[in-house]
């Protein structure tokens, strides 16, 4: 049996599940974000349907640029508890196929499936999806690689001016991209088409005079290397030949850091009222870290102002704590370093924390601090 890595992509998900729960918008342009008020300020779009996406409205947009590019658009409040349990819904309908199941976020994942026929698996899997009132379109690949960009071409099919001749591979929501066809789908397109290559790279390889993942695939390795590094530089080469990780992980690593930020509805000038939001902050964030059993080790500060003008600070701890007073008056200290002299936008509070090993529970003693 040949494995194969599949890339399922949820299609506008928050839009689609709150499609699901509210039938009745079916086909009006339904954006999601904030407290679901467009003159809400400093708010921005998290999720725009396929019919709001006409009108040019895109995740990242202000809900204000938003609602003028779109006047009767439903604009609905952003509703976390109700997506995870969609997204919960999901994955277990995956898992009912395999367990090698790698969940990436609340809309996607990668399924390895061995079989000598791929399609059929996806169309499988699409099928479950839509017995759940939401849809997807897969990628089917050798690599996660080619699996996720094989997934854009699947959902681009269909799409306004999208011709499917640009895609003669794409049927049912479902496109194979392999190192068999690589050099035929992949070779003239811009570099920036690669998965992991965004504009800034794009634009160095550029003056590199490589435009084209195809100029890439024949580029000097050497020369990659003294651009961007001797690791950086031969990956970019591997990547533009299609190579990619095969490894599926069940089980997410344990997280490095938690954090917590806040964009204020008003900007804060008071130095008392900044500091008292820091202090929240960073309360909230250390309870949370306790209950999952972590420890800190680090605190960092992000202040970001009017201007937009962003900046962190950090200081190490003492030694590893779970006490909380103790993690906020480190926040504080730090915040002290910053000249607060321009009007603060957003603050935000990080935590890095300590390896699992080192975590509540898994020795005899208490954690340092507790």
């Amino acid at each position: 049996m040949a494995r194969w890595l599949l890339h399922v992509d949820l299609d506008q998900f928050q839009a689609a599940v709150e499609y699901r729960r509210h039938p009745e918008l079916r086909g009006q342009p339904v954006i999601v974000g904030g407290n679901g008020d467009p003159d809400e300020p400093r708010k921005v779009v998290t999720c725009a349907s396929y019919p709001a996406r006409g009108y040019g409205v895109r995740a990242g947009m202000a809900l204000r640029s938003a609602a003028r590019k779109c006047p009767e658009a439903v604009f609905l409040p952003l509703d976390i508890p109700c997506y995870e349990e969609a997204s919960e819904e999901v994955m277990a309908r995956l898992r009912t196929f395999t367990d090698q199941v790698e969940v990436w976020g609340w809309d996607e994942a990668f399924v390895a499936v061995d079989t000598e026929e791929p399609e059929e698996s996806a169309r499988a899997i699409r099928a479950a999806v839509e017995e759940l009132d939401l849809t997807c379109a897969i990628g089917i690949g050798d690599n996660k690689l080619t699996a996720k960009l094989a997934t854009g071409f699947a959902k681009a099919v269909g799409k306004p001016g999208v011709a499917a001749s640009d895609h003669p591979g794409a049927h049912d929501g479902m496109f194979r991209l392999t190192a068999a066809n690589w050099s035929e789908v992949m070779a003239h397109r811009p570099t920036n088409a690669l998965w992991g290559i965004g504009s800034r790279i794009a634009a160095r390889l550029a003056e590199l005079d490589i435009h084209t993942v195809g100029e890439l695939m024949a580029a000097d390795r050497s020369r990659l290397a003294a651009e961007f590094g001797p690791t950086n530089g031969p990956a970019l080469w591997v990547m533009s030949r299609g190579a990619g990780d095969t490894e599926v992980v069940t089980k997410p690593p344990p997280a490095v850091g938690r954090s917590r930020s806040e964009t204020f509805a008003r900007d804060l000038v008071d130095p008392a009222e900044i500091g008292a939001q820091v202090a929240r902050l960073a309360a909230e964030v250390a309870a949370e870290m306790i209950e999952a059993g972590r420890i800190a080790t680090r605190v960092s500060v992000t202040v970001r102002t009017s201007t937009f003008y962003t900046r962190s600070k950090q200081s190490k701890l003492p030694e590893p704590t779970t006490d909380i007073p103790t993690i906020v008056d480190t926040a504080l200290r730090v915040l002290d370093r910053f000249p607060l002299d321009r009007p603060v936008r957003l603050l935000g509070v990080r935590l890095e924390l300590a390896p699992v090993t080192q975590a509540p529970g898994n020795g005899d003693d208490p954690p340092p601090g507790a």
